[in-house]
C-alpha cells in the first residue's frame, strides 16, 4: 500500500511531511515525494528510494511552504521508474499536484478531459 500525508499549517510543513512519510514507509517502498506550496509556487522533490535517501538537507531547504502533500509508493502496478514517483505535477494552467493510493485505470481519459477543459 502507498502512504499519503497532507498538511496545512501556520509554519513550514516540510519536516512534518518528512516525519509522516518516515512513519508510513515500510521495506517494500520504492519511491517517495513531497510537494509544498508557498506564495502561489509549488516546490517538488521525488525520486526512487527510501525517505531518508530521497530527501537530503539541500532538498528539505527548498521545500518551503505552509501546506504540502507527501507520498510513499509501494508498487502494485506500473514500473518502478522515478517518473512513477508521486506526487504528480501538471501545469494545468496554474499547476496541480496529485497523490493517490491505488491504480488510476482511466488516466488517459482524465488527461484528455483536463486538456480539453483548459
Amino acid at each position: 500500500m502507498c502512504g499519503i500525508v497532507g498538511i496545512v499549517g501556520k509554519s513550514n510543513v516540510n519536516q512534518a511531511l518528512y516525519d509522516g512519510l518516515t512513519v508510513l514507509q515500510h521495506r517494500g517502498q520504492d519511491a517517495a515525494g513531497i510537494v509544498t506550496s508557498h506564495d502561489g509556487r509549488l516546490f517538488l522533490r521525488k525520486d526512487n528510494g527510501l525517505v531518508r535517501d530521497v530527501f537530503q538537507q539541500r532538498h528539505m531547504q527548498r521545500l518551503v511552504g505552509h501546506m504540502g502533500i507527501g507520498h510513499v509508493r509501494y508498487p502494485t502496478a506500473g514500473s518502478s521508474s522515478s517518473a512513477e514517483a508521486q506526487p504528480f505535477y501538471v501545469n494545468s494552467p496554474y499547476g496541480i499536484t496529485l497523490a493517490h493510493n491505488g491504480n488510476l485505470t482511466n488516466v488517459e481519459q482524465l488527461a484528455k478531459e483536463i486538456y480539453e477543459s483548459d
